[in-house]
């Protein structure tokens, strides 16, 4: 995410040091019965997301915004999974269109020089905060092009060895392949 910052009285910023939290606002929006359905993992069920929809923790990250005069615009780095243990990534799948309502928390300290040439600190506390709506499309061609017709799942270790054994036996070419065929053999 590129981030805009300014300093409107012309005083030059040495660096801020700033702590970034991304979080996900999932009362801030509708959703459909099919999303609805996808998202009592994370909620329960619909009749109690009036107090089960809180924000979430997407990303933390410390960022160095270099000096500037006036203003500038700095990258918050947010890597997008695809991996379906973590609560995000099953959020953003389960979310079908429309935007994800964010927030964006910052913490940190920026340092500047006083006309006398001291450096000086000035906190920058929790309660600075900016808000962003990320249209799905926007996470969905991301995850799509880097991770083409993909989905990842953790298993346990003992359940990998059985897959891998599983796999040799059927002489399948992937294990995408070994499952898919033990799937249609169970009827899914």
């Amino acid at each position: 995410f590129d981030i805009h910052v300014s300093e409107p009285s012309g005083r030059a910023v040495y660096a801020i040091g700033l702590g970034v939290q991304v979080m996900i606002e999932p009362a801030r929006r509708t959703y459909d019965a099919e999303a609805r359905e996808q998202l009592v993992e994370l909620f329960g069920p619909p009749e109690r997301w009036g107090t089960t929809t809180r924000s979430f923790v997407w990303h933390k990250a410390d960022v160095l915004v270099p000096n500037f005069v006036g203003s500038t615009t700095f990258r918050v780095p947010v890597p997008c999974t695809y991996d379906q243990e973590l609560v995000a990534a099953k959020y953003f799948y389960a979310v079908p269109d429309g935007e994800v309502p964010l927030a964006f928390n910052f913490n940190g300290t920026v340092y500047y020089r006083e006309e006398d040439g001291r450096l000086q600190m000035s906190l920058v506390p929790w309660s600075c905060s900016a808000s962003f709506r990320l249209p799905i499309a926007t996470w969905r061609d991301l995850v799509e092009h880097y991770f083409p017709d993909t989905a990842w799942i953790a298993v346990r270790g003992e359940t990998l060895r059985a897959l891998r054994r599983e796999k040799a036996r059927r002489g399948a070419p992937t294990m995408d392949a070994c499952v898919t065929d033990l799937l249609e053999e169970g009827g899914a």
